[in-house]
């Protein structure tokens, strides 16, 4: 089953549409490479995916085992290099706060976020530096 549309609409910008939702997002250049950054880049929304993946498994996990889980907040840092242009580091601040997550769990938490499925996609040459505030 296809995911996306997405559709060049020029000017360095494209629009995306997720097909089951009917959702709809645009990505620009960044300014740096040409763009106005009026919006999320496409390398900014693979940056941005670790994190909201890191949070969404946590999430799947707690409902299956009836934990509550009510706030996570994340900051993200993207890295870029160039010849040839690419990510070579994201870095995520995740911070769990005001979940209640005992001591004992926290090494269970970071292992679920650091093995979320953006995680395991990405090229092993990205570092992925992620800090989990409890």
């Amino acid at each position: 089953m296809k995911t996306a549309h997405v559709k060049y609409l020029g000017n360095l910008e494209t629009e995306i549409t997720h097909l089951k939702s009917g959702s709809i997002t645009k990505t620009d250049a960044p300014v740096d490479n040409n763009g106005k950054g009026s919006t999320f880049s496409p390398t900014d929304m693979v940056a941005t995916s670790l994190a909201t993946c890191m949070i969404t498994v946590i999430g799947i996990h707690c409902d299956q085992n009836n934990i509550p889980f009510t706030r996570a907040e994340a900051q993200v840092t993207k890295k870029m290099a160039s010849n040839p242009r690419r990510i070579i580091e994201i870095r995520v601040e995740l911070d769990l706060g005001g979940n209640n997550f005992s001591k004992e769990s926290e090494a269970k938490y970071r292992r679920i976020a650091e093995t979320c499925p953006v995680a395991n996609s990405l090229n092993p040459e990205i570092k992925q530096i992620v800090e989990i505030k409890f």
